[in-house]
């Protein structure tokens, strides 16, 4: 059977789908520059032993976000930073989810409405955080953007990695008491509370777009059923505690870059339906789910990041402006001095892993070596076995 990929997916069936589809610019280069990701259209070089033992050709990825086969290594450094900046305390995961009624203002106003659920949930956080009753200290968030379920449904919500402890204005740190993090329901009514107000806000001065066809009226009465406490429930989960924040920060990376659903997830593509795994709330054995190909397309584009929208954002101490309070709290943990990482290369990511990334030739161990540029849309000069690189 043969492998199952997003790009050969996308390579069969995407021609046909956009004519029939209307669908922005920014996602059909998405999807263009998946379809081309390491295959000739894009170029590349060839690589070669000195002494002529072996060759091999590497064709150049596509870098786009949203390609689920040329992401790792960005994914890897972004995570490798993340670690050393964290806060050597108990971490809390808190997760903010819109509901599902406002998913049409959202696809009609994609980075605003990202603006505004990162604001609600910095906010949520910080000002309870801020309060003697529950804290009285700045803390540290790391926070990121999901715009998918399991099942590829539209699903905004985000991601927070929150620090159990704080940096009072006095300059001293404080741990959360007992293990705490904040009461619940008291997060959700006051994200709640934010969200809906500054929707209205933002729709007062008109730079909000109304989705078809709903009218005025109809938003500000959504916004008051929204705002009810008893009419909507907004769901706000906050995990149970982690003595440290490296697994809720690798969970986050993994959504980083990549888009929402990833090669291994895929089982079978017959050409008219696609079959995938995903993992139900609560269960943790996985189950398959199977699209015709133009609803299956129809969930992915939805998750296409619009351009220039900044899908991770950091708060409070882990903020870039705030090195000097991060600095403080190392100290007062007893963490030596921030060291920023080596850059990492595809030769130590492979490495821990037990794996080696074919620099070398596997015969003399001499370093490869470029001994042809492929252009775009090219093909590679064809190399003789046995023959020396030039």
């Amino acid at each position: 059977m043969a492998l199952v990929t997003l790009q050969t997916i996308f390579q069969d069936a995407f021609p046909t789908y956009e004519q029939m589809h209307p669908l922005p610019t920014y996602v059909r280069r998405a999807v263009r520059a998946i379809m081309q990701c390491r295959t000739a259209a894009l170029g590349g070089h060839v690589q070669a032993c000195p002494d002529g033992h072996m060759s091999r050709v590497w064709y150049n990825s596509c870098r786009h976000r949203a390609c689920p086969q040329c992401a790792y290594l960005q994914t890897e450094r972004w995570l490798a930073l993340q670690r050393a900046r964290l806060l050597a305390c108990d971490h809390y995961h808190v997760i903010f989810t819109l509901p599902h009624e406002l998913n049409p203002l959202w696809l009609a106003n994609v980075p605003v409405m990202t603006t505004l659920l990162f604001q609600a949930a910095r906010d949520t956080l910080a000002a309870l955080l801020g309060d003697p009753k529950y804290l009285g200290a700045q803390p540290g968030i790391i926070a990121a953007r999901h715009t998918w379920s399991q099942t590829l449904v539209l699903h905004p919500h985000v991601h927070c990695l929150v620090t159990g402890g704080g940096l009072t204005t006095t300059g001293s740190w404080v741990a959360v008491r007992n293990g705490f993090l904040l009461p619940a329901r008291v997060v959700m009514a006051v994200f709640r509370g934010k969200m809906v107000a500054a929707i209205r806000q933002t729709f007062a001065r008109g730079a909000l777009a109304l989705p078809e066809p709903m009218r005025p009226q109809q938003l500000l009465n959504l916004l008051n059923r929204l705002g009810h406490p008893t009419k909507t429930k907004w769901n706000v989960r906050i995990m149970e505690r982690y003595h440290h924040g490296a697994g809720v920060v690798t969970y986050l990376a993994r959504y980083l870059r990549g888009g929402p659903i990833k090669n291994a997830r895929l089982v079978a593509w017959d050409g008219a339906d696609i079959t995938f795994t995903y993992r139900a709330p609560g269960d943790p054995l996985r189950q398959r789910m199977t699209l015709p190909v133009a609803a299956f397309l129809q969930r992915w584009l939805l998750h296409v990041p619009v351009p220039q929208t900044r899908v991770v954002r950091c708060y409070g101490l882990y903020h870039q402006t705030h090195a000097e309070a991060l600095a403080v709290c190392r100290t007062a943990l007893g963490q030596p001095p921030m060291e920023t990482p080596v850059p990492l290369t595809w030769q130590t990511v492979c490495a821990p892993r037990g794996e080696a990334h074919p620099e070398r030739c596997p015969t003399c161990g001499q370093l490869l070596v470029c001994t042809g540029v492929i252009p775009r849309g090219g093909a590679p000069p064809p190399v003789l076995a046995g023959e020396r690189a030039a």
